[in-house]
């Protein structure tokens, strides 16, 4: 089926209460994290909007390229407590569901933390690319459609602002190391996902995470809970250690992540 069509028969789920369900457990508010794989799929297309001339060094030109970014483990201030993880989604409430099955929640990006996979050549030498969150993240929707006991659909478009930050690979010696720094924002459209009960972490601790890219853990958030995005819920009683992946995609920037449930090492069954 058409990704169209997929979401027009999830619109009118929505609108007509098809989900057969009761009302059933809520979806406690949390975070949802994430990891970027380096396989290229995630990256920032400078053709139609390239750097402008003279921003490396003086002279330079226009940077019309494209930097593939890879995941950066967030710090956190338990070490290793996000395992991999370099992407946090924060749900912002408690997500009830109704009769029919449908529930919704606020979300907003957290922290994000990525490197470009390889330098970034210029005339003025190469650069190391990071990504960051920008300041103060806007506040989306997600609309969650329960289809089955152990879990269903949902949709919810993303905002995201980053700071971009390049870093001379061989900084001159005896001088402070220049950062090269630019802002941007993306929306990334409402894609049909999967959910499922479960969440991909079991701690009930809550974790104190760094949101603004300097490595010092600064914001303390909700554990994740009882909610995993992008696992079908026909896995839930299977043996199920294989990825399973999302990408949001806009004009010129592309985010894909994966996800593993906790203990698993990555192998598939």
């Amino acid at each position: 089926m058409k990704r169209s069509s997929v979401l027009a028969v999830f619109v009118l789920s929505l609108l007509f209460g098809l989900s057969p369900l009761a009302a059933e457990p809520m979806i406690e508010r949390g975070i949802d994290i994430f990891t970027t794989p380096a396989d290229g799929r995630t990256f920032y297309d400078f053709a139609k909007n390239p750097i402008p001339a003279g921003f490396f060094c003086k002279g330079s030109k226009p940077f019309r390229g494209r930097i593939a970014f890879r995941g950066l483990p967030l710090a956190t201030a338990v070490p290793g407590q996000l395992e991999s993880a370099d992407t946090v989604v924060e749900r912002l409430d408690d997500a009830v569901f109704d009769n029919r099955g449908r529930a919704r929640t606020r979300l907003r990006f957290a922290a994000l933390s990525l490197v470009s996979i390889a330098p970034v050549k210029t005339s003025c030498g190469a650069f190391h690319a990071y990504v960051s969150l920008g300041g103060r993240q806007r506040v989306t929707t997600m609309d969650i459609l329960r289809t089955q006991e152990s879990g269903g659909k949902f949709i919810a478009p993303l905002a995201v602002d980053i700071l971009l930050t390049f870093i001379p690979v061989n900084p001159v010696p005896d001088k402070s190391v220049r950062k090269l720094e630019l802002t941007s924002r993306f929306t990334f459209p409402a894609t049909v996902l999967s959910w499922s009960f479960t969440g991909n972490v079991t701690s009930s601790d809550t974790v104190v995470v760094d949101t603004n890219g300097d490595l010092v853990p600064d914001r303390q958030f909700p554990a994740p809970a009882n909610f995993s995005p992008g696992r079908p819920p026909s896995s839930l009683n299977k043996v199920w250690c294989c990825p399973y992946t999302s990408c949001h995609a806009t004009d010129g920037c592309e985010h894909c992540t994966e996800q593993y449930p906790r203990g698993c090492t990555g192998q598939c069954p």
